[in-house]
């Protein structure tokens, strides 16, 4: 799991193209309100593309991630959200991950952390709704798919864990040293609980009929 500092500013540019098959869907109504999600698409083959999860689903597991009953912290955030969630290939996830992490090659999900512009004053009128910005996330689909089959775990379940652990970074939280990564691990696994899915940090261990960590 890799991320970008919280202090990078947003890179993400770029809308679907028109003559791809179709990546993930409008969301449920009744979701909109609460979290609002603009999901862009690089440039993904037709078996990528087909395999992304639902816009519905995105703001699902967003939505858990973001329960202000999780932490002081959660329940701090302005309401509504606005989150961006970019999908893309291994060439654009390399070059952001050199570019804004200086390392090499491509990274399953990179987070960058909205933050204001000096001197603006959250507070202030004129820039209602500006503190309900939550930032950008980067996500490489083939990546992504890999993993999941490397690790022995669903698509779903791999894309749930990295959609979660993304908007945790978001809100501040981060995994560089052990007295850090434990409470954001252990939220991770509350929500994903919540939601239906496995410990994301444990596998299916098919020699001794166990699960272990990964």
């Amino acid at each position: 799991m890799t991320e970008t500092p919280a202090s990078e500013p947003s890179v993400l540019t770029g809308t679907q193209d028109p003559e791809q098959p179709p990546g993930p869907q409008p969301p449920e109504p009744g979701l909109e309100p609460a979290l609002l999600i603009d999901v862009q698409l690089g440039y993904l083959d037709p078996h990528q593309r087909a395999g992304l999860p639902a816009m519905a689903d995105l703001q699902r597991w967003a939505l858990a991630a973001l329960d202000p009953r999780l932490s002081p912290r959660h329940a701090k955030r302005s309401w509504p959200v606005e989150l961006t969630i970019r999908i893309t290939d291994e060439a654009e996830s390399a070059e952001l991950n050199q570019r804004y992490r200086n390392r090499a090659g491509p990274t399953n999900i990179l987070s960058f952390a909205f933050e204001p512009p000096p001197g603006l004053d959250l507070e202030e009128p004129a820039c209602d709704g500006i503190g309900g910005l939550l930032g950008d996330l980067v996500i490489c689909a083939p990546l992504v798919q890999r993993e999941a089959a490397e690790q022995g775990k669903t698509e779903t379940a791999h894309w749930a864990h990295l959609v979660v652990h993304g908007t945790l970074h978001l809100l501040g939280f981060d995994h560089i040293s052990p007295t850090e990564a434990a409470p954001m691990e252990a939220l991770e696994i509350r929500v994903l609980d919540a939601l239906g899915f496995p410990s994301p940090y444990e596998v299916n261990d098919d020699a001794n009929g166990e699960r272990r960590r990964i």
